[in-house]
């Protein structure tokens, strides 16, 4: 006799209906009873919600994956729709996984009636995490390229193949062209002006030809100014539309500008600088070469600028600096080039010129116009110039030797006297030749020991008598010979060498001027010469200080001679060094009176101890009255103001005696004795005689 079992929860079902459940693994589907316990968990619920199948079974709704606050609602709607059969409508929901952690998900339902009549509910659950997320990567993103377009002060427009303008962002409206209302529906070129339409329809052209990015700018004026922009046009040829991106690039373009500007023009005259000079020389001998025409190079520098500058003030010198450059601008043809090379150098480029005399108006109307004075914050200032004329073909075939010859020929006009201009010859050359071989030698000549302190004695007019010695610098270079100083100290000044170079001479002289002293057992004066270089040196007065301790000399055995061209530069730190010597007690004679413009000013405002009345004067004081009578005058304007007097240059006896009816203190020059070495001029100083007729 058979048994019947009471029918499970689990048997009470549709077989066929969990078969095909259970091959679904991808979507949770639960069985519940009436009472809301699980009869069914298939493996797509296990991998959503975490519990296995015998986990599950038997437990109610709400203890697995239902959240509590939603428990006021699941739980009754569940009832209605057993016991009233009020459906459950599917819809997104959030329940919970067994780690408590929220599951989104599309939940359905169904509801069965089993062979006991009883209601099983079936929920199908889809999980939504994916799609959520999908949908919330949508969302930033949309957002995000909605924030990128604000921020972008890019300009985008979408436009069709046939450049019709479809869509458009600008985060600042002012940026567009013209409104929107105006070009959207239109194309792009038959809204902007035809040079920039022409633009973009090259390179719309080149982006379909090519599938890629086409890049390029324009200008626009705009209603707030003339506006620099990039247009980049992309392809997309899955959607056959164009992507058009503007950028505003005004301040890029400004600072290329400057750049360009600081690269090729000179900041502070805005003329061409030297590298842009220099390339259109290139270019204007090309144009030259090709047309069958000859050319000019001027080279100009501003005499005695320097003395200005340092006198007046820098600032003083850029604005004279500025209005000289305007100056030769105004005087040239526009076709023409005027450039700064540096410092007070400037180049003058003539193209198209038929001859030298041609070259020789156009210098002259330079030096013309440099006639009237400058006006610069309240003063008139006069500036000359010297000028070097190099031609083409003539003179040279490239830049670099035109403006080497430019640039001999203009030393050529500064020993002219300044304020004058010089063509270029061949000699010249021979002339700057031999002023590189100097300048070349110069270097490492202390250490070759190459120069030689010489000595010329100073006499008592009245005693008659040895009383001191003028240091005087010797070169004797073994390539070159015997230099004379005339040759070699311009250089050295120029190269900054006299600094080291003037050192030696105050270390040799005084060091002789002890040894002099212990061997005769008499004072003895020494005089050394001062370029202005030396005063720029810093340590020029400790050195000298220095030097007079260790060789145990008293200051007053030192007299350091001055000419007019350190006074005139005015600087400060000549008139403070002067003062230290004076206070330490060194003698500070005047060189060279009478040469300068304004030495009796300086007479007043330095305090000089010694006047050295210029050998040019000395000369003609025994052939006429004018000399006789100026040596005469300075000799007693000297003496009124306490200062001793030196005359240069004596080599006759006759000019001696009327030095001495005059009253005149010292002498020098070739009649007593011509520069010595150091041991000649000891025995001479012992053996002293002056022979007189």
């Amino acid at each position: 006799m058979k048994i019947n079992k009471p029918i499970s929860h689990s048997s009470l079902t549709n077989d066929p209906l969990h078969k095909m459940f259970d091959e679904v693994d991808a979507i949770s589907v639960q069985g519940y009873d009436e009472e809301r316990r699980v009869i069914y968990w298939n493996a797509g619920s296990e991998s959503l919600y975490g519990y296995s199948k015998e986990e599950a079974l038997g437990q109610k709704l709400e203890q697995l994956i239902i959240p509590k606050p939603l428990w006021e609602h699941i739980i009754p709607a569940h009832s209605n729709w057993v016991h009233n059969n009020i459906e459950i409508p599917a819809s997104e929901i959030t329940l919970l996984n067994k780690a408590g952690e929220d599951v989104n998900v599309f939940s359905s339902h169904v509801m069965f009636v089993n062979q006991e009549n009883k209601k099983q509910m079936y929920c199908v659950d889809i999980d939504l995490s994916d799609v959520r997320y999908a949908q919330e990567q949508a969302i930033f993103k949309e957002k995000m390229l909605e924030a990128v377009f604000e921020a972008s002060p890019d300009l985008f427009f979408l436009m069709t193949e046939e450049g019709i303008i479809i869509d458009y962002r600008a985060h600042d409206k002012k940026s567009l062209y013209i409104p929107p209302n105006k070009f959207i529906g239109k194309s792009m070129v038959d809204v902007l002006p035809e040079h920039v339409a022409n633009k973009f329809k090259l390179h719309f052209n080149r982006a379909l030809q090519q599938e890629g990015e086409a890049s390029f700018e324009y200008e626009l004026a705009m209603p707030y100014g003339r506006v620099y922009f990039e247009a980049r046009i992309s392809h997309l040829p899955e959607h056959k539309q164009i992507l058009v991106i503007v950028r505003d690039i005004t301040e890029r373009h400004k600072s290329s500008e400057i750049i360009r500007q600081h690269a090729y023009f000179d900041t502070l005259t805005l003329l061409p600088n030297r590298f842009l000079a220099l390339d259109r020389l290139s270019q204007m001998l090309n144009e030259a070469e090709r047309n069958n025409e000859c050319a000019a190079v001027f080279f100009i520098d501003l005499d005695d600028f320097k003395k200005v500058n340092d006198s007046l003030g820098h600032e003083v010198g850029d604005k004279l600096l500025i209005a000289a450059a305007n100056r030769l601008n105004s005087a040239i043809r526009k076709e023409d080039t005027v450039g700064r090379l540096g410092g007070d150098e400037f180049i003058v480029l003539i193209r198209d010129i038929k001859s030298e005399h041609d070259a020789s108006i156009i210098a002259d109307t330079l030096l013309n116009i440099f006639r009237e004075p400058l006006r610069i914050d309240g003063r008139e200032l006069i500036l000359t110039l010297s000028i070097g004329i190099s031609m083409y073909p003539k003179n040279g075939d490239n830049a670099s030797e035109l403006l080497r010859n430019s640039d001999i020929a203009m030393y050529q006009a500064k020993d002219l006297g300044r304020n004058a201009y010089s063509f270029f010859t061949k000699e010249m050359n021979v002339t700057m030749l031999r002023r590189f071989e100097i300048e070349e030698q110069m270097h490492g000549a202390l250490e070759r020991n190459e120069f030689e302190v010489y000595y010329q004695p100073l006499l008592d007019v009245k005693a008659k008598k040895i009383v001191g010695a003028e240091a005087l610098l010797r070169w004797h270079n073994h390539s070159l010979g015997h230099i004379t100083p005339d040759e070699f100290i311009p250089i050295a000044e120029h190269t900054g060498l006299i600094i080291p170079i003037g050192q030696f001479v105050i270390q040799q002289a005084l060091s002789f001027l002890t040894y002099w002293q212990q061997v005769t057992q008499n004072k003895y004066v020494m005089a050394v010469n001062l370029s202005p270089s030396q005063f720029r040196d810093k340590e020029l007065f400790n050195f000298v200080k220095n030097i007079l301790h260790d060789e145990n000399l008293t200051a007053n055995s030192l007299e350091l001679e001055i000419t007019e061209g350190v006074l005139m530069t005015g600087q400060s730190y000549v008139a403070e060094t002067l003062m230290q010597f004076d206070l330490l007690g060194v003698k500070l004679s005047m060189d060279d009176f009478g040469t300068g413009y304004s030495s009796l000013s300086y007479l007043r405002q330095y305090a000089f101890d010694v006047l050295k009345i210029d050998r040019s004067f000395i000369n003609g004081i025994t052939l006429n009255d004018e000399d006789k009578n100026l040596v005469k005058a300075a000799i007693a304007m000297a003496h009124s103001l306490g200062l001793a007097v030196v005359a240069e240059g004596v080599e006759m006896h006759g000019q001696l005696l009327l030095l001495e009816e005059l009253g005149c203190d010292f002498a020098q020059g070739f009649y007593f004795s011509k520069p010595v070495p150091a041991e000649q001029f000891i025995t001479l100083s012992k053996n002293y005689k002056l022979d007189e007729p």
